[in-house]
């Protein structure tokens, strides 16, 4: 094991990995009541427990593929902001079936396996502005959030208005167990403890059974064998459609730029990179990723990416891939408490839905908005997101509207050839949808 994860070299131990692997897992666990929660919203057979079995296997094997081969205390399972995608603007908003949404993930991850085996996902990052970066993780931020308001019943059409808040009273249990649960996820991030995401969700499942917002069934178990997930439910018929394209490369795009910033920032917090600033293991932490949303496609999952929550168990001292493998091992674990995870109503995932968005919406500071050939694309991008309610428009006429600055700007020569080329494929897509 020290010469396999080369822990004295790192500076650390057993005993510190594997406290820094379960740090990891409380921090992150969210997720295995979040996404399969968010996708089985669409119904239609995919359900809580077949997403859930797919999350936790996922998450396992994508995390110890991290963990064997980079050697990295980095954890992945489905992202935030990618299942929103897969849920409300692929299968809710353009109409696409759940099988058509998991075959653009497929088509995602064998591509990004291709552009990781020849270096190519670098270069890619490299020629899209870095503001927009910036701007898309913001944008989905806050439609994140708003998702969880709408989830919670906090956040109601309103008379007179577009939209408004509720009354907190008797008559809004479910949106006032939502503020609640809120109220504790924000005073346990706070006090820094560990899992305070997962914590908060717990509690608030508890405090809503006497508000009746959490109900227990007849004859509930806490723990049974893992339900079956969706084996390779995919529809290749509409894959040739401008449509189908735009979604894949939206779930490219975000993925992309998620993974990077991630591996960046929790290599870099952990002390593991090159005097350059660059990971020495950087293509193969690119290709665990890749994997695992091959095999979360394969299951029945939205992408799978790197999770920034992986910091936390960098700041416990994790810096090896024995991290990872306690974290994954931990996911495997999980496989057997579905029970407990579908107890979890949506004001208690609500919460976490709007904290993440806060999380996500820190990286606003970095945009240069003195510029506006810069801050006013990454505003349209910010700000069509939650209003159109939808990931992709925000995108879309982001990069248009960057197009757009730079020239009128006269600074067209800062515009890279792949953004002239995506704002063309975009305008295409505009003009498509309004004549068909």
């Amino acid at each position: 094991m020290e010469k396999f994860f080369k822990l004295k070299e790192k500076g650390t131990t057993v005993s510190k990995e594997i406290v820094a692997g379960i740090t990891t897992f409380l921090a992150m666990a969210y997720i295995l009541a979040v996404n399969p929660g968010m996708l089985s919203a669409v119904g239609n057979g995919m359900t809580f427990p077949a997403v859930f079995t797919a999350t936790a296997i996922s998450s396992a094997i994508a995390t110890l593929v991290m963990a064997l081969w980079a050697n990295l205390p980095v954890a992945l399972a489905p992202g935030m902001g990618l299942n929103a995608f897969f849920t409300f603007t692929v299968c809710k908003e353009m109409g696409c079936s759940w099988q058509l949404a998991l075959t653009a993930v497929l088509i995602e991850g064998i591509i990004f396996i291709v552009l990781s085996v020849f270096g190519i996902r670098e270069k890619i990052i490299n020629a899209i502005p870095a503001g927009m970066k910036k701007a898309v993780a913001v944008g989905i931020g806050l439609f994140i959030a708003l998702i969880g308001l709408s989830n919670a019943g906090i956040v109601v059409g309103g008379i007179g208005t577009t939209i408004s808040f509720v009354n907190f009273d008797m008559e809004h249990t479910t949106a006032v167990v939502a503020m609640i649960g809120l109220i504790i996820t924000i005073v346990l991030y706070l006090l820094k403890v560990p899992g305070a995401i997962l914590i908060a969700i717990l509690a608030t499942t508890v405090i809503g059974i006497p508000f009746g917002v959490t109900s227990i069934p007849e004859g509930w178990a806490p723990f049974s064998l893992p339900a079956a997930p969706l084996f390779f439910k995919f529809d290749f018929a509409g894959i040739l459609s401008i449509k189908f394209v735009v979604i894949v490369f939206t779930f490219l795009f975000t993925d992309l730029f998620d993974t990077v910033g991630t591996l960046m920032g929790v290599t870099q917090q952990a002390g593991l990179v090159d005097e350059k600033g660059n990971i020495p293991s950087a293509k193969a932490a690119l290709m665990s990723d890749s994997i695992g949303t091959v095999v979360g496609a394969c299951l029945g999952t939205s992408t799978v990416t790197s999770y920034v929550e992986s910091s936390s168990g960098v700041a416990a001292g994790g810096r090896t891939g024995l991290t990872s493998v306690t974290t994954g091992v931990l996911f495997l674990l999980a496989l057997f408490m579905t029970p407990i995870f579908a107890l979890i109503p949506g004001a208690a995932t609500a919460p976490a839905l709007i904290f993440v968005g806060f999380l996500m919406l820190q990286q606003v500071v970095d945009i240069d908005w003195k510029d506006p050939t810069e801050g006013i694309p990454a505003f349209i991008t910010i700000l069509v997101m939650p209003c159109a309610y939808s990931i992709a428009k925000g995108i879309a006429f982001g990069m248009i509207a960057y197009v757009i600055a730079k020239v009128s700007g006269k600074k067209a020569k800062d515009i890279p050839v792949a953004t002239w080329v995506l704002a063309a494929i975009f305008i295409a897509d505009i003009i498509f949808e309004a004549v068909k």
